[in-house]
């Protein structure tokens, strides 16, 4: 099972990875922009989210949400909150660290720039 510390050290060897976590919450970014954060849950409607250490969000393509949560529905599930959202969520106590790996290197590259070999070309807030 991927820790808290396997998962920062996953997202941190890509290039130009800002660790923007505080406590147990995980925030991973590239330019600004989000690839995987913790999961924060609305456990009692109408009640504030939840943090939820256990589970990561993780920016993908929609296509390969549904693929990875048909495939594998006890690891990768999605909410209400997430729903057509490209961001898929990782159980970490069910996730193998090679496939968060995989995962993360594809989510960072949504995010990063042309020039660091991803594919966003969107203008960045700086």
């Amino acid at each position: 099972m991927p820790t808290a510390e396997t998962v920062r050290g996953l997202a941190l060897a890509l290039p130009e990875v800002v660790d923007a976590s505080q406590g147990e919450q995980l925030v991973f970014k590239i330019e600004g922009s989000g690839f995987a954060w913790s999961y924060y849950a609305r456990d009692i409607p109408k009640k504030p989210r939840v943090l939820h250490p256990e589970v990561l969000a993780i920016r993908c393509e929609l296509p390969r949400k549904e693929l990875l949560m048909k495939a594998a529905p006890e690891v990768f599930f999605d909410d209400d909150h997430y729903r057509g959202f490209p961001a898929v969520l990782a159980r970490l106590t069910l996730i193998d660290e090679a496939e968060l790996g995989a995962l993360l290197e594809a989510g960072w590259r949504l995010q990063a720039p042309k020039r660091l070999g991803g594919v966003a070309a969107r203008a960045r807030k700086r």
